[in-house]
């Protein structure tokens, strides 16, 4: 057996939760000395580029989840402002992005996946992606993990779908099918000028939490049930989001994947796979 496919092995094999768990447990801690001894250790290990960081002494950040969902700097990552530019929502680099063709959408080469059981299962969710875009942004342990709008959007809707929770690396990507659509998410439907527009934030092995500005950290119930709040388009109870506004956040990193309706809005030249991204730039030119 080579050295990928034992990795993904291990991974069937190991209790993903109950990992997860614990880790989510030892990176909340507040443990001092050591809390900054193991954010130094990440630093230098994943080549962190701590001058973009609103804070950039590790000894700031009382416990590892507040180095890992750090703030960045105002201004450093300038904001698209045309009005006809979907702005990239994150940090990371294009996993895959293209067509919804027969409700499914492609996780990677010669891997694809029905976008309907991403998004929890209910056909009336799915309809308006019919034809439309997706795209998959995968998030590094050396990226900025939180998550912004791309457009301004009013939350409509929002889906939490228990599930596995294998690493979402581009070898597990490859090696395990429906991978995104197996693993425990959070799906959050914003009205927009585009139509509906789905965020998709998927956990993974080690990721101790989703989290989104207008529920906080997402645990529902263990268990295997779907559960779904609804959201009201106007009134004083509405949550609406500017364009580059924060919308949630990862600790520890993941996927987001997005999805739009037909011929709404087209992918930028330049978007392919494997292409860096970096949160606020120019992603989709919203159609005429």
């Amino acid at each position: 057996m080579n050295l990928d496919k034992l990795k993904i092995a291990m991974q069937y094999a190991l209790p993903k939760h109950a990992v997860s768990r614990l880790v989510g447990k030892l990176a909340a801690a507040e443990a001092g000395a050591l809390t900054t001894k193991l954010i130094k250790l990440f630093i230098k290990q994943y080549k962190i580029d701590m001058s973009e960081a609103l804070h950039e002494d590790p000894a700031h950040y009382k416990t590892f989840n507040e180095f890992f969902t750090r703030p960045l700097k105002p201004g450093i990552r300038p904001l698209a402002e045309e009005s006809d530019i979907l702005a990239h929502p994150v940090d990371g680099a294009i996993s895959q992005l293209g067509d919804v063709v027969d409700g499914q959408i492609i996780q990677a080469k010669g891997h694809n996946y029905s976008l309907q059981t991403l998004l929890g299962g209910k056909e009336e969710d799915v309809a308006p992606y019919v034809g439309g875009k997706f795209a998959t942004i995968y998030l590094a342990p050396k990226d900025y993990h939180r998550i912004h709008m791309p457009v301004d959007g009013t939350l409509r809707k929002m889906i939490y779908v228990p599930g596995d929770l294998f690493s979402v690396n581009p070898l597990t990507a490859q090696n395990v099918p429906n991978l995104f659509a197996r693993n425990e998410r959070v799906v959050a439907i914003f009205d927009t000028e585009i139509g509906p527009l789905s965020m998709v934030l998927v956990g993974a092995t080690i990721v101790a939490s989703i989290e989104t500005i207008w529920a906080g950290t997402v645990t529902p119930p263990a268990g295997r049930d779907v559960f779904t709040w609804t959201y009201p388009a106007e009134g004083d109870n509405a949550i609406t989001l500017k364009k580059g506004e924060e919308m949630g956040r990862f600790k520890l990193g993941s996927t987001v994947i997005l999805a739009w309706g037909a011929n709404k809005a087209e992918f930028l030249d330049g978007q392919n796979p494997e292409t860096v991204t970096r949160m606020g730039t120019p992603f989709a030119k919203i159609a005429e």
